[in-house]
């Protein structure tokens, strides 16, 4: 490739830049996915996953928190203590109830 810089209109030089960063982005992503690649037929051939090895965790499943205090006129509607406190929690708290008068 053997241009002249220096006969091309700015629009024209832009491009080329924009052109020329997504052919480097688009090499070192193919890079990557080689190696990746390669890794991970190496580990399988010694009998691991490459997760195994790298030490990368599987994403930890939540569990719904469980119910700490429950709304004296309808004890279907509980609250675990985490989070914004419920309308009826503030109420009672406010009508003289203590926490532990509502606990589960």
């Amino acid at each position: 490739m053997n241009n002249d810089l220096n006969s091309l209109s700015l629009k024209e030089l832009k491009d080329l830049q924009s052109q020329v960063a997504k052919a480097i982005a688009g090499f070192e992503d193919r890079r990557k996915r080689e190696a990746l690649a390669e890794l991970d037929e190496r580990a399988r051939a010694m009998g691991f996953s490459l997760a195994e090895l790298t030490g990368a965790a599987s994403p930890r499943k939540r569990t719904a928190s469980t119910a700490k205090y429950a709304n004296p006129a309808n004890p279907s509607d509980t609250w675990s203590g985490r989070g914004r406190k419920p309308r009826w929690f503030s109420e009672a708290l406010a009508k003289g109830r203590r926490p532990e008068d509502m606990a589960v």
